[in-house]
């Protein structure tokens, strides 16, 4: 039986634009290939999101990927407000779980960054029940670490958990501990997965008090 529900943020909870936000800039199409390259399509993001480095090592970082873009790294660095967008069902749906009785929680590579400059788009933290931001524990999905902690943390059973994340790696990683998984691709497509896993169907106390 299933009793928590852990979310990604970035295009599950909210909607990670980063195309978008690049767009609003003006680039030309090569320049903004290049800054895309040099920064959100970077393996080095995943540094950003690791938390272990300062807001200047990483914009150093950045610009090392490819000095001929810096000018241009460097307005975009400036405010990342707008890389995130809100998803208007994230409140509502989380809100729907915990009234029918079901710990929710979030996994999520993040950085710190982003987080303070984009609060409007994370007001939904206040509604869960806790969970993980990369950045805080210096540890990234799918590394089997951040799982572990989550589980420890919270005192979870896998078997008692669902995850739902938008990219199959991280998925696959939580599967290894046993716990179900759900690949987001929407939300109604996402709500049927809980369902086939009978979550929503009715309060989980009432389930409990059947046992």
């Amino acid at each position: 039986m299933i009793r928590t529900i852990i979310f990604d943020i970035g295009n599950v909870l909210t909607v990670f634009g980063w195309k978008n936000f690049l767009k609003s800039f003006g680039f030309d199409a090569e320049t903004e290939r290049k800054v895309a390259d040099a920064t959100m399509d970077s393996p080095f993001w995943n540094e950003f999101d690791r938390g272990q480095l300062t807001d200047e090592e990483m914009l150093a970082g950045f610009i090392r990927n490819d000095p001929s873009v810096e000018k241009e790294i460097r307005q975009i660095y400036e405010n990342l407000h707008g890389i995130l967008t809100k998803a208007d069902y994230a409140i509502p749906w989380i809100r729907e779980l915990k009234a029918k009785g079901y710990q929710v929680l979030v996994l999520s590579n993040f950085s710190d960054k982003v987080a303070r400059e984009n609060p409007d788009v994370l007001d939904f933290l206040e509604y869960v029940d806790g969970g993980i931001l990369s950045y805080r524990d210096g540890v990234i999905k799918p590394d089997p670490v951040i799982y572990r902690l989550l589980l420890d943390r919270y005192g979870l059973k896998p078997e008692e958990c669902v995850f739902l994340d938008d990219i199959q790696k991280n998925l696959d990683a939580a599967k290894a501990f046993g716990i179900h998984t759900i690949l987001f691709r929407n939300v109604e497509q996402a709500k049927e997965g809980l369902r086939a896993l009978g979550v929503g169907e009715e309060p989980l106390y009432t389930k409990q008090e059947e046992k």
